[in-house]
């Protein structure tokens, strides 16, 4: 029986006995595992099968960020396929015809298209160029995505309500950014707790270093868990 747990654990380790050891002390109170660029740089398509041959009960989301032109994200996506990932993340900002290679290559997938990073805010956004206002750019992104093929979205806590309210209730809201209260935000910049972002209408939230490097992340796994019953 799959975990429920709204919390997707973010494994951000580069060596395979670190994450198998984090999976192994939260596996109780956590389903969905985030493997990213660090892990799959490291160990690949093999490193993920060993992760879920040695623990069938998880789902993984596969936080690879695809972003190329539409030929190439296919072919990312074929050479994947047989991880199956629950998730698989490409950049919004890919624009319509990658979004929708990704989407009809891995049909049984939920593409998942990441917005604006939760790392940005207003003021690097605009020197960067982009004068837009973040929600109404998030938006937008996500519109697109979504009429692309996109069957997930990744955005800060503070555009949920807003893509809630405008993408309806068919669409899964991942949301990073979310920090227990009291925690450190570290590189994070739009941050909620994951209570605040679960009531604004995100159905999974992303959590890694308040559990991965808590004294005790079974206990910090089952606590935030708990909050959001």
């Amino acid at each position: 029986m799959r975990n429920s747990s709204q919390v997707i654990l973010a494994l951000d380790f580069s060596d395979m006995a670190s994450t198998v050891e984090m999976i192994n002390l939260t596996k109780e109170h956590i389903g969905i595992y985030k493997l990213g660029l660090e892990f799959y740089l490291s160990h690949g398509k093999s490193g993920v099968k060993e992760i879920q041959s040695r623990f069938s009960g998880i789902e993984i989301f596969l936080d690879l960020k695809l972003h190329d032109i539409p030929n190439t994200v296919a072919g990312a996506c074929r050479s994947v396929a047989d991880i199956d990932p629950k998730f698989l993340t490409v950049h919004a900002s890919g624009g319509s015809k990658m979004i929708s290679a990704a989407s009809s290559t891995l049909p049984n997938v939920e593409i998942t298209a990441v917005t604006i990073l939760t790392s940005l805010d207003q003021e690097q956004m605009i020197t960067m160029g982009l004068n837009e206002n973040i929600e109404t750019l998030t938006l937008s992104l996500a519109k697109n995505a979504v009429n692309s093929g996109a069957r997930a979205i990744v955005s800060s806590p503070q555009e949920v309500s807003l893509l809630r309210k405008h993408l309806g209730e068919k669409v899964t809201l991942i949301t990073p950014g979310v920090r227990p209260s009291g925690a450190e935000r570290d590189d994070q910049e739009r941050v909620m707790t994951p209570r605040e972002a679960i009531d604004a209408g995100a159905d999974f939230v992303v959590i890694g270093r308040p559990i991965t490097k808590a004294s005790d992340p079974k206990q910090a796994a089952e606590a935030i868990t708990a909050s959001l019953r």
